[in-house]
């Protein structure tokens, strides 16, 4: 016993991942977070039954989740993503690896206003060499791939505002972290007769040999008040954007514009104990928004560096009475990553009853009961509870990376979708939703999620999922595929 507490201790500073389902109870009865009200008018999902077999009916208890009143829900961080756009902009949030080809596997957009004639893009590109290797040198990249792109009127139009190359040189392109970084300006169409407030830019990466494309769309505004169009999150060097809404304590934090403008704005925190998303078969209505409570406020100047020590989610403006602003979210140190157990015990709600998420968050030693729970799950097999542990939690880490919104990102309807059945096959998107693709499951032909979008004044992207009950014989079985240890990717 004392080797096999040794052994799990080590998960948690690691935050694994894993999962398995017990009996009938299924993970239905788990799903304790935020009920949906209105659904937009989207058609029913797409679900198509690779075998007969449908689950049983399931019990979701349901939770009031706490939302932003008056902020109209938040946004996701973009999915890792590629479009074919716009008229129904397709965007594969992974793509499929073919071997011995470079390719890029995701790619997210920003763009900032430099004046009312142009913006500039920002973007962050993970790429992967012949070999699976992370293309992290800029000189690589350059040389394997080809950029060029085009601007629509709308998602909607294909008649063409404009269209170019980017340069692709030591100036356009760079390296961060574990991705690279791209950087180039647009000019705002001048067409005769037309004014060109807004247009859906799509960009197409080319790898040079195979032709392989990836693509982004990005909405741009050349006419913009909005303070997160001119603002956003920069590195503490005031150099490169941060493409996302969190930073840790203790983090070095500049907002700021292209010109480096020294502008004050004002702060607030509030408390953000956010619940997590319902089950996706929840269809029970939203129960009314609850206000925020404002903690405390703090004044800031725009490219100055700052320090947040405390956590919680911030909010800026330029004034007090303006309908939209900055929001970021200051987590713990380790974000993405979850390590501590009283937050390690949070994310398998997705895939546990309600009696077992009720044991666990009621234990006296978390850690032990965190054992116990993983333990009794894969039968007592340490080798499977630690693969798939970890399979589990790194969902749950890259769920925070690209979903944190005004709540981490494993809380989001995204997030929850991701943790449980990896990243979509294809990913669909217009002005107003995204919807999922899953065509690669071993018991379905073909699934479809349909997330709607909805304004937030704290995060620009935020989408919702529209439930439905249909969604039953899909959503089991892959649950009980975690609860068994059959999942250890």
């Amino acid at each position: 016993m004392r080797i096999l507490a040794a052994f799990l201790f080590i998960f948690f500073v690691t935050a694994c991942s894993t999962a398995k389902k017990t009996q009938q109870e299924r993970a239905n009865a788990a799903y304790d977070a935020r009920t949906e009200a209105q659904r937009n008018q989207a058609s029913r999902p797409t679900v198509r039954i690779a075998d007969t077999q449908r689950a049983d009916t399931q019990r979701d208890d349901t939770r009031r989740n706490e939302r932003p009143a008056d902020s109209r829900p938040a946004a996701n961080q973009p999915v890792k993503a590629m479009t074919d756009g716009p008229a129904l902009g397709t965007t594969p949030s992974m793509s499929i690896k073919t071997a011995g080809e470079w390719m890029v596997t995701s790619i997210k957009g920003k763009f900032l206003a430099t004046d009312t004639t142009s913006v500039r893009v920002y973007m962050d590109i993970t790429a992967k060499s012949p070999t699976g290797e992370s293309v992290l040198n800029p000189a690589d990249f350059i040389e394997h791939f080809m950029i060029a792109y085009v601007m629509y009127p709308d998602y909607n139009n294909r008649e063409r505002l404009g269209y170019g190359t980017v340069p692709l040189n030591v100036q356009t392109v760079g390296s961060e972290g574990d991705h690279l970084t791209l950087t180039f300006d647009i000019k705002r169409p001048m067409l005769v007769g037309k004014d060109t407030p807004t247009a859906v830019l799509l960009t197409e990466i080319t790898e040079s040999n195979s032709g392989t494309k990836a693509r982004n769309d990005l909405t741009l505004r050349f006419k913009t008040a909005k303070l997160s169009d001119r603002f956003t999150l920069f590195d503490k060097t005031g150099k490169q954007p941060q493409l996302r809404n969190y930073v840790n304590v203790g983090d070095t934090v500049i907002i700021r514009d292209v010109q480096g403008t020294s502008k004050p704005l004002f702060g607030f925190r509030y408390r953000h104990d956010f619940e997590a998303a319902s089950s996706p078969m929840n269809t029970s209505p939203r129960p009314a928004t609850k206000s925020l409570s404002e903690d405390s406020t703090l004044s800031i100047t725009t490219n100055k560096p700052f320090v947040i020590q405390r956590e919680g989610l911030y909010y800026f403006v330029e004034d007090t009475t303006d309908a939209s602003g900055i929001g970021l979210v200051v987590t713990d140190k380790r974000f993405p990553k979850l390590t501590r157990p009283e937050k390690l015990i949070k994310p398998v709600l997705y895939m546990s009853t309600s009696s077992e998420i009720g044991e666990l968050n009621q234990a006296q030693d978390i850690k032990k009961a965190f054992d116990r729970y993983w333990l009794s799950l894969m039968s007592g097999n340490e080798d499977v509870a630690r693969k798939t542990l970890k399979a589990y939690f790194d969902r749950v880490e890259e769920a925070n990376r690209l979903f944190t919104s005004y709540k981490e990102g494993w809380k989001t309807d995204k997030g929850m979708i991701y943790i449980v059945l990896g990243a979509p096959d294809r990913v669909q998107r217009n002005r107003e939703r995204e919807v999922w693709v899953y065509n690669r499951r071993a018991n379905v032909s073909e699934v479809n999620f349909t997330f709607t979008k909805k304004s937030n004044q704290f995060v620009e992207d935020h989408y919702e999922l529209v439930r439905y009950i249909e969604y039953q014989p899909i959503w089991y079985p892959i649950v009980e595929a975690w609860r068994t240890g059959a999942i250890r990717e």
